[in-house]
């Protein structure tokens, strides 16, 4: 199966992207995990500054900020991926995967997805038409797997088929060092503290392991496919990183 790398950019009516309009020598990088937005800024003019945070402020949802007079952060409770025109709601519709961070530059929102499909590249492209928006194909190339460095595993991704009582066990395995090596405790143990039969517990616990398991695939069949002499720059520079 052949891979894509797609690099696209949009504009349309939304708040982030209509503040990087109004002032183009900003820039802004959305993280979300579907749940929540943090939005970094970064301005390079210094007389911009104040008028930016004040626009960004406005923006309801806001709860938190940050900020050294260089850059800003800001948290937003309620992520705008779940709007009805956002461009990731669309891009959720196929078969791809978003890599973070979302780029807002000069009224265009700049987006880089994994398309495992050729009829998906041309789905998003027929749904951006018929909804009218302006967009534009930037890159489209061979994708070799190298995308380790910049991948963000989403909350979202990996958590959202977890109960409440399946991330109890899993925390509480954890914890009581049952991923330990050797093993600090077993189901046995753990179920007893927990006042639960072991069966009841074994099967919270075997659950949230299958489901993790079954999310992550996806990231580690990704990550395989990065040729043996990439995997090991990426494990250099993660020394590197780890040594500072």
């Amino acid at each position: 199966m052949t891979l894509f790398e797609v690099v696209f950019k949009v504009t349309h009516d939304c708040p982030f992207c209509n503040i990087s309009k109004r002032f183009p020598r900003l820039k802004m990088f959305d993280w979300c995990n579907r749940e929540h937005d943090v939005i970094e800024l970064i301005i390079d003019k210094p007389d911009e500054y104040s008028a930016v945070i004040d626009e960004i402020s406005k923006i309801d949802g806001m709860v938190e900020k940050s900020s050294d007079l260089n850059d800003a952060h800001f948290f937003i409770k309620k992520c705008f991926c779940k709007a009805e025109d956002s461009v990731t709601r669309i891009i959720d519709e196929f078969d791809l995967l978003q890599i973070s961070p979302i780029v807002y530059r000069n009224g265009w929102e700049y987006y880089r997805v994994i398309a495992f499909k050729h009829k998906d590249i041309k789905g998003i492209v027929q749904r951006f038409e018929e909804k009218g928006l302006k967009f534009e194909i930037l890159r489209k190339v061979d994708f070799d797997g190298f995308i380790a460095s910049s991948l963000t595993l989403t909350a979202d991704a990996l958590f959202s088929d977890l109960t409440e009582k399946q991330m109890d066990a899993l925390l509480t395995a954890y914890s009581n060092g049952y991923y330990n090596l050797p093993r600090k405790a077993n189901v046995q143990d753990i179920a007893n503290k927990k006042h639960v039969s072991r069966t009841t517990y074994q099967e919270h616990l075997k659950k949230a392991e299958n489901k993790l398991v079954a999310s992550l695939v996806p990231y580690v069949q990704l990550f395989r496919r990065v040729a043996p002499e990439k995997r090991n720059t990426l494990n250099t520079l993660r020394a590197r990183s780890l040594q500072k």
